[in-house]
């Protein structure tokens, strides 16, 4: 089976951003005062056959559905098999390889993240006058707080930083990175804060 081309994912974010830009700058017609609302989701491991919308009858998805419809569905968007250069490449329009992302995720002891010098899709929104909100995860570097998502164009984030959490309790529990170093620990944030409020809580 042939694996799709990452540039399938990198196309289509520069043509949201030309899209933007023209809805603001008036191109598509002087009818259009107001910018769109956007709202971008990105949904980790799911299959093409997990949504209603695409034929599933196991399971039902009316709200996302509901958001499909009415919105632009990009069939033909794929992504690497893992969540770090996934997203980097989403929020720059860059190949993840470009980014030094190209070789596994961040884990809870990496240290960096997304290259600090790269330009972000929220970033570019708030130029146009967007405000821009995350809720999430978020999964491109938490070392530092230059590298967590308010400090690189996001108003708000409501989620965590790491890859992945048990919904409930929020604890992570990452796997050993390259130097056989493992952490756990609570990762939940309401911004930059620890948000403990939600403990026990299906989030």
């Amino acid at each position: 089976m042939k694996c799709p081309s990452l540039l399938h994912t990198v196309i289509p974010v520069l043509k949201v951003i030309s899209l933007l830009t023209a809805v603001v700058s008036g191109d598509l017609g002087q009818k259009q005062k107001k910018p769109p609302n956007i709202i971008f989701m990105l949904c980790d491991d799911a299959g093409w056959n997990d949504f209603s919308f695409h034929g599933s009858s196991q399971i039902p998805t009316p709200n996302i559905d509901a958001l499909a419809l009415n919105g632009i569905v990009l069939n033909s968007y794929y992504v690497s098999p893992l969540c770090t250069p996934t997203r980097g490449a989403i929020v720059t329009g860059k190949h993840p390889i470009h980014l030094g992302l190209q070789h596994y995720v961040i884990m809870g002891a990496s240290s960096g993240g997304l290259p600090l010098k790269e330009r972000l899709l929220p970033q570019y929104l708030k130029d146009r006058g967007y405000s821009t909100h995350l809720v999430g995860k978020w999964h491109l570097g938490h070392s530092a707080k230059e590298f967590t998502p308010t400090y690189r164009g996001f108003d708000t984030h409501f989620g965590y930083w790491l890859g992945k959490q048990d919904y409930y309790s929020h604890i992570s529990i990452d796997g050993k990175d390259s130097d056989g170093n493992g952490c756990w620990g609570y990762d939940f944030r309401n911004n930059s804060e620890i948000h403990r409020n939600v403990f026990g809580q299906y989030e």
